[in-house]
């Protein structure tokens, strides 16, 4: 049975809120994520909560009280709770009525199948955690295996990242590595490494892309360095009609990606 918590200095609570901060995640290996959305989504993914919270409401859908109950029944710990404490565990002012924490997993470079996937998306120094968020989640829309975060990257754990992947944390795999253990891995098999960038003039909807593809995506402000653009199979360059010189790192990933499952159907 759900235990009830109404205080805010309950050891439980502290330990939920404390995952806001990247060194609590890394300390204990766990990530939060909210919503039934999301919460739904894991589990369909066969992944459970280690720790569930709810809200009195939170807990009447049917579906989150199947999940609540399947927390429980895998040994993890479901507590009942008032929207004011879930909200100082979430840090959102309208919380969602359901939250959980899970297990980062741990999955190494030498690890990933690149045979698992056609594509994959690599990211290099992204500052902007809702980017790597939105990132997993167009991964998840056009069949990726996973991202590869390269170098210095936010938390594809954080809160925001979690949020704005809607679930796609729980169904792509994740690594990260630095840029020469990357190349080394990447050379040891088969794979075209597809750079975006200003300085060619090949149109990215006349570039003829391989199995498996590597789509590589610079940092938000300074793009890709010249010696990682030096080191790609292709370099490919999205057009600009207006003004604006290029576009928000996690949106040049979703047109690439959809652009290169698309010439895979021609």
């Amino acid at each position: 049975m759900p235990r009830q918590i109404t205080s805010f200095s309950n050891e439980t609570v502290k330990r939920l809120r404390s995952l806001r901060e990247k060194k609590s995640r890394r300390e204990q290996g766990l990530f939060l994520a909210e919503g039934l959305r999301i919460i739904a989504e894991a589990r369909d993914s066969g992944t459970l909560p280690e720790i569930i919270a709810f809200s009195s409401v939170g807990g009447v859908h049917p579906l989150a009280a199947e999940i609540i109950e399947s927390t429980e029944a895998r040994g993890g710990e479901a507590i009942e709770t008032t929207p004011d404490i879930l909200a100082k565990m979430s840090g959102k002012d309208n919380p969602q009525m359901l939250l959980g924490a899970y297990r980062q997993p741990a999955v190494a470079l030498s690890e990933i199948d690149r045979s698992a996937s056609p594509l994959w998306m690599v990211a290099q120094a992204l500052r902007d955690p809702g980017n790597i968020g939105t990132i997993l989640r167009t991964g998840d829309a056009v069949g990726a295996g996973g991202l590869i975060l390269i170098d210095d990257s936010a938390d594809p754990y954080s809160v925001e990242a979690v949020r704005a992947s809607m679930g796609a944390i729980f169904t792509q795999k994740v690594t990260q590595a630095r840029w020469p253990d990357f190349l080394t891995w990447l050379r040891s098999g088969p794979g075209q490494l597809v750079g975006t960038s200003l300085k060619t003039e090949q149109d990215y909807l006349t570039a003829v892309y391989e199995q498996p593809c590597f789509l590589l995506i610079g940092n938000e402000q300074a793009g890709l360095p010249a010696e990682y653009e030096s080191a790609c199979d292709l370099l490919v360059k999205i057009p600009m009609a207006g003004r604006a010189d290029s576009l928000n790192a996690a949106v040049a990933a979703a047109v690439m990606a959809f652009q290169v499952r698309a010439s895979w159907q021609r």
